[in-house]
C-alpha cells in the first residue's frame, strides 16, 4: 500500500467502489409515499437509521441497490429507474409495505452472510410455505431456461442466494425451484412474515455461480 494512506481511507474508498452488502438485513422499512415520474418512481421510506443516512448512500432494499436521492422530515427517498423495476418487485409495492433494508457493508466488518452485490436478477414466485413448529420453510419458482443457467442464473444445494436481500442457504434445489427455511428471528424481523403463496420475491444468484457458469460457458464457444 502507498506510504502515508492509512488503512481506514482505504477501506473506505474500496467499499465506496463496491458497495456490496452481506445479505443480513438491518430491519424494515415503510414505505410512505410512491411518486411516478415518466419511467422512474421515487419511493419515500421510514426506518429508524435515517438521521444515519446521506445523499448518494447505497442502501439495499428488497435486496436492490438504491441511491438516496432526498432525506427530509425522517424520511428518505430513493429512485428506480425502468430496468430495475422489470426485474424486480419493486413495482408491486404500495404505500404502508415493509421492505427489508441493508446499508452496504463496511469493509472492517465482519461478512455475516455472503457477498451481495443489490443487483437482483429475476423474479420468484412462492408457491407452498409450511410452518415446521419453529422455523418456516419456503418454496419458490423462479423462470428458467439454458441460456438463463449460462448467466449463472440457478441455485445448488447448500450454496447460498438472496431472496428479497436477504442471504439464505438453498435446500432441496430442482431445475425451476428451490426451498429455504427461516428461523424465527428472520422471520419476525423481515418481510419474511408477510410473504404467502403467489407473493413475488427478489432473486440475486450467487456471484461465484456466475462467474464459473461465464467461465464454463467461454471455455465451450
Amino acid at each position: 500500500m502507498c506510504k502515508g494512506i492509512k488503512w481506514t481511507t482505504f477501506a473506505s474508498v474500496l467499499n465506496f467502489c463496491l458497495r456490496m452488502f452481506s445479505g443480513i438485513v438491518e430491519e424494515t422499512a415503510r414505505v410512505v409515499a410512491i411518486e411516478h415520474e415518466q419511467d422512474n418512481v421515487h419511493f419515500t421510506l421510514s426506518c429508524s437509521f435515517v438521521d444515519e443516512l446521506g445523499i448518494d448512500q447505497s442502501v439495499a432494499h428488497n435486496g436492490v441497490c438504491l441511491t438516496v436521492v432526498r432525506i427530509q422530515d425522517g424520511t428518505y427517498t430513493v429512485t428506480a429507474m425502468r430496468e430495475t423495476l422489470e426485474c424486480s418487485n419493486l413495482d408491486l409495492l404500495s404505500v404502508g409495505d415493509l421492505v427489508n433494508v441493508e446499508r452496504s457493508m463496511q469493509m472492517n466488518g465482519r461478512l455475516d452472510g455472503h457477498i451481495v452485490q443489490g443487483h437482483v436478477d429475476q423474479t420468484a414466485t412462492c408457491i407452498d410455505v409450511q410452518d415446521q413448529e419453529g422455523s418456516h420453510q419456503y418454496t419458490f419458482r423462479y423462470q428458467s431456461s439454458r441460456e438463463m443457467v449460462a448467466h449463472g442464473y440457478f441455485t445448488v444445494d447448500k450454496g447460498s442466494v438472496t431472496v428479497n436481500g436477504v442471504s439464505l442457504t438453498v435446500c432441496r434445489p430442482t431445475a425451476d425451484t428451490f426451498q429455504v427455511c427461516i428461523i424465527p428471528y428472520t422471520f419476525e424481523h423481515t418481510n419474511f412474515h408477510a410473504i404467502k403463496p403467489g407473493t413475488v420475491v427478489n432473486l440475486e444468484f450467487d456471484i461465484v455461480g456466475k462467474y464459473l457458469a461465464r467461465m464454463q460457458d467461454l471455455l465451450n464457444s
